[in-house]
This record gives C-alpha cells, sequence and structure tokens, in this order.
C-alpha cells in the first residue's frame, strides 16, 4: 500500500464519506428489493385505527358472545373517536362522536370485544375496496387481487382471523358506468356480499330496516342496512341473533328452494342483451344518489376535500341529482318488494324448482367473477360493474335478507347466495346453519366432477373452456389442457375447443396433438384461421415445410390482413428458396 494511500485511510472525513457511501448503496438496495417484493402489510393493511372496547358487564345474564372479537366499519360511532367515513378530509372536519352507535352496544353487552376501525371504500362509493388515502387492504386468499368492497378492511379482517366477525354497514355503492351509462345510473352493489365472496367467508345482509342503523353515519336510509362477517355459520347465527329484533316471526324450517338459472348465467356466460336490459331498467334509480346528497351536500360544497378519482364522480353525480329521481326509486322499490314477498312466500311448483316443504329460498351466485386485478379502478370493463350490479341488487332494492356463503378455495374463493323473504333473518340463518356442514362435506366432491350438462352441455362446456383460458393465460399449460378437454367432452363439436387445446399443446410442445386437434377443428369450421395458423406451426416444428406453407397461405385467403400467416409465409418461402 503507498504511503498517500495510508495517510488517507487514516483521515477520519474519508471514513465518514465511504460511510454514507455503502449506507446509500444499502438504501438504494434494499429499497430496489421492497419494490421488486411488497413487504406484507401489517394486519393485512384491514385497520385505520386500533383501540379496545371491553365488553360492558351484564349481572346475572348470559353472553351470547362471550370471548368473541370484532372490528368495525369506519362508519360507526364510537364515543370519543371520529367516524371517517373512509376519507381523512371528512375525518379532519368532524368532532368526536358523543355517543356510541346502538349495534356496538349491543355486541359489547352481549361479551364481545371491539379491537378497532378498518379500511373502507371512500363514504361506501365502490366494490373495489381500494382507498387512495389508505390503501387497499390485501386479501389473504389472492394478495394480488382485490379484497372487495366497500367493506374491504373489515372482510379482510375476518379472513385473516384477526377478529372472529366484524360489523360492517351495508350502504350503497354507487357507481357512474364510464363505458355504458355514464354518469346516469346507481349502482346498488354488495358492500357486504362482494367482499365476503372475494375474501372466502359468510356474508349476511339483513332485511332492510331490521338492525338498527342509530349512530351509522347515513349514506342513502331508504337501502341502507348493517350486516356483518364471520368465518363460522355459528357465529354469523349468534351475532344475528343478538342483533336482529327480537319480535321477529320465527319461520318453520322446512324450505324451498329455488334456483334462479338466468342468474347463474351471468356466472357462466354473460349474455350481454339481459345484463343491457336489466342496466336500463335500473339506471334511473338515482333517488339513492339524492338522498347521499340531502345527507352531505352542505359539507361538500363547504369543504371541497379531495377524493379518489372514482369517487369524486359519484360524488358530483349525487349533487346533480333531483327529487324525481327518489320517487322513481320508491316505486320500483315497493314493487320488487312486493313481487319477492310473493316469489319467495307463495310461489308454485314449477320446472325451475327444487322443492323440500314450505317458505322459499332464492339461490343465486354471490359474484359474477373471480375477484379483480389490484388497481382494477383505474381501467376495468364496466361489464364486470354491470352484471355485479344484476346480482347484488336485488336483495338491496328489494329489502330482503341475503346471506354469502364460501365454498372453499378452487382456484378462487367460490361463493353463493340465499335470498330469504323480508323478516326471514333468523329461518335464513337457521338455513345456513343446518345446510353448511352438508355442503362443506359436498363441496370437494363436487369441484372435482365434471359439470353436468345444461341445455345440451353448452353452458357447462362454455364455462370450462373460459377456465381453460384463464389456465393458458396463467402459462398453466397442462391445467389448460384439462379443462379443454373436459368441454370437448360435454360438447365434441365446437371448433374453438379443439383449436384453444392445441394452442396449449404447442406451448407443451406436443406438435403431433396440436396438429390433431387443429384437424378436428377444420373439420367442424373451415373459416377457422386460428386452427389453421396452429396448424402450421405444428407441422413447421415438425419439419414439415411444404405443409405448413400451405396452412398459412390457407389462413391469408380466410384473413389477407393477418400478419401472423404472413409473416410465417414470408419465412417459410425465404428458408426454401
Amino acid at each position: 500500500m503507498s504511503k498517500s494511500l495510508k495517510l488517507n485511510a487514516s483521515n477520519p472525513k474519508l471514513w465518514l464519506l465511504l460511510g454514507i457511501g455503502l449506507a446509500g448503496a444499502v438504501v438504494l438496495a434494499e429499497t430496489r428489493r421492497r419494490r421488486r417484493r411488497k413487504l406484507p402489510k401489517e394486519d393485512f393493511g384491514a385497520f385505520v385505527e386500533r383501540f379496545e372496547l371491553l365488553p360492558i358487564p351484564q349481572p346475572d345474564q348470559t353472553q351470547a358472545l362471550s370471548a368473541l372479537t370484532f372490528a368495525i366499519k369506519d362508519i360507526f360511532d364510537v364515543k370519543g373517536y371520529v367516524t371517517g367515513f373512509g376519507n381523512p378530509h371528512w375525518k379532519r372536519t368532524h368532532a368526536e362522536a358523543e355517543k356510541t352507535a346502538i349495534v356496538i352496544t349491543a355486541l359489547l353487552s352481549n361479551g364481545s370485544t371491539c379491537v378497532g376501525k378498518t379500511v373502507m371504500d371512500e363514504f361506501s362509493f365502490g366494490i373495489f375496496g381500494e382507498n387512495k388515502f389508505y390503501g387497499t387492504p390485501t386479501n389473504p386468499y389472492l394478495p394480488s387481487s382485490i379484497p372487495g368492497g366497500s367493506s374491504s378492511g373489515s372482510a379482510v379482517a375476518v379472513a385473516a382471523r384477526l377478529v372472529d366477525f366484524a360489523i360492517v354497514a351495508a350502504w350503497l355503492a354507487m357507481h357512474s358506468l364510464s363505458l355504458s351509462y355514464p354518469c346516469k345510473g346507481t349502482d346498488t352493489t354488495g358492500c357486504v356480499r362482494i367482499p365476503a365472496a372475494f375474501c372466502g367467508i359468510f356474508g349476511f345482509r339483513p332485511s332492510h330496516g331490521l338492525v338498527s342503523t342509530i349512530g351509522v353515519l347515513p349514506n342513502a336510509q331508504s337501502l341502507d342496512t348493517v350486516g356483518w362477517f364471520a368465518r363460522d355459520a355459528s357465529v354469523l347465527r349468534r351475532v344475528g341473533l343478538v342483533l336482529l329484533s327480537m319480535n321477529l316471526v320465527e319461520l318453520k324450517r322446512t324450505r324451498r328452494i329455488i334456483f334462479a338459472n338466468d342468474l347463474f348465467q351471468l356466472s357462466k356466460v354473460p349474455s350481454q342483451k339481459t345484463v343491457y336490459v336489466i342496466g336500463k331498467a335500473i339506471e334511473n334509480l338515482s333517488g339513492c344518489k339524492y338522498e347521499f346528497r340531502t345527507n352531505h351536500e352542505e359539507w361538500v360544497k363547504s369543504v371541497k376535500p379531495r377524493f379518489g378519482r372514482a369517487v369524486s364522480e359519484r360524488v358530483i353525480a349525487a349533487m346533480n341529482t333531483t327529487h324525481d329521481n327518489v320517487k322513481t326509486l320508491y316505486k320500483v322499490r315497493t314493487e320488487m318488494r312486493v313481487a319477492f314477498q310473493r316469489l319467495l312466500k307463495a310461489m308454485p311448483l314449477s320446472p325451475v324448482l327444487i322443492v323440500l316443504q314450505d317458505d322459499g329460498i332464492l339461490v343465486i351466485p354471490t359474484v359474477p367473477d373471480d375477484p379483480l386485478k389490484l388497481d382494477t379502478e383505474k381501467g376495468f370493463s364496466s361489464e364486470f360493474h354491470e352484471r355485479a350490479f344484476a346480482l347484488s341488487s336485488i336483495a338491496s332494492i328489494s329489502g330482503c335478507c341475503q346471506v354469502a356463503i364460501p365454498l372453499g378455495y378452487h382456484d378462487c374463493c367460490a361463493s353463493v347466495s340465499f335470498i330469504s323473504a323480508h323478516g326471514a333473518d333468523k329461518f335464513l340463518l337457521n338455513t345456513v346453519l343446518d345446510m353448511y356442514t352438508t355442503l362443506q362435506k359436498q363441496v370437494s366432491v363436487a369441484y372435482a366432477l365434471p359439470l353436468p350438462e345444461t341445455n345440451g352441455g353448452m353452458e357447462s362446456s362454455e364455462l370450462l373452456k373460459e377456465k381453460g383460458n384463464a389456465a393458458f393465460k396463467g402459462r398453466l399449460w397442462n391445467k389448460a389442457v384439462d379443462y379443454y378437454s373436459k368441454a370437448i367432452n360435454l360438447n365434441g363439436t365446437n371448433a374453438t375447443y379443439f383449436s384453444n387445446r392445441a394452442a396449449a399443446y404447442l406451448e407443451l410442445g406436443c406438435f403431433q396433438e396440436a396438429e390433431e386437434d387443429c384437424n378436428k377443428a377444420i373439420l367442424h369450421d373451415k373459416k377457422n384461421v386460428k386452427a389453421y395458423l396452429r396448424r402450421g406451426t405444428a407441422r413447421e416444428l415438425l419439419l414439415r415445410y411444404k405443409e405448413a406453407l400451405k396452412d398459412f397461405q390457407h389462413a391469408l385467403v380466410l384473413e389477407p390482413q393477418n400478419k401472423t400467416a404472413s409473416l410465417a409465409e414470408k419465412r417459410l418461402r425465404k428458408s426454401r428458396s
């Protein structure tokens, strides 16, 4: 080592600079590492505020919820705390609550302990669960997907076993449909049911008006109600027995199950015409927006707060509604309630019914699709929102009670919903408790079997094709082949199924199998361009260049502008010259 370097090495300033440089390098490396792999959020990001409200002693009284913990959506008043409504500007401009919401007091009086408030969509405007200010709670089952909203934090807290149950406001989640119905329609979507489905837990929306909303921030009171989440059917029922009015009529435990076949189609192969009709029929029901305007217009105009982008659009739409909208809402709501009371209490036998005995339960899918990926709000398709709207607005508009029932995790969280008549809440909770053990036993068996044929196998086969497409996009080639094969077993004349399976075989390097599938696809559809392209690719990889060239040329005859066929033809011509 040179003398000058030794002198410099003993200089404290040099060590200081070296230390700063090394620290900077470590910080930079750590920053890059965190960007590559996001660190898990504390408590899955479910809470906006942690505190503890202990049970209220009740001498000489059995406490039904003893030893259970629960969380509450940031829409309930708790004495000494500011109710945030999912927005920091709201929280900043409001005082601490002077009283605790009645439902919270009831739960504390029955032995349970409250441990904090949870993240929600701002003002309950949304079904995705993404909050600009507080972040998006992490879905415990699918961390890269949305947890669902507006009660995202509450659903995550239950699913992640941070609490035994959670209380939420099943409020109105309005959405301005950016494509089909710009700033016209209101979306009565499932603040309880959608996050329950996406997070794999129970979600109960009680009949409108049966659970007290005193001490809960109002959104659109003609549709608002209080709901709850739980992982266990017994806990779900125990909470219900505490919160539901004691004078409810206790219905018999005999049941008539009604499967809404048309609505199940929304979750398989959506009928665009049906969805359009449903959307148009309800797009003018913006009376609920008028109620939001009545409740909060003064605050919005005086504070001029910042909102998330999508929430801002919904608030503006609410501020522009008129009293005529609310009259339309009330009229349609009344008609729907009467119709569903008749359906679920006095429906005659028909081919679509599975009859046990007495009062009715309508069975529908809880959500139309798997949960969308995070940051969906930035560019989601309105088609998903419209189908979710069609399903969840049934109970919201009719005022019926509904429970979302988890059926386990099968590539995603599967969920089905039971709807019963207004006031039949205990009957519905009893039904779920009675049936759930059997459901659990049968679910694993059912999901292992191929779907039964309906309508000649068309609906089931299309669903399997869609699952195959999803597996293909996820690079799960073997799984894609399996789904396409099951679709072909149900409907062996669909050229697309064979062509799609051929694409998966190509990815697996099974070129002969891919060629055979393309032959079958072309046999059923001589104009299937993709089948010619994929057969040409298979033959080229099998070194049968002359036959491959003919396939690409034929594809160009059918579709002259096809770039894939054009490039392949030029490549093969050049290789042969």
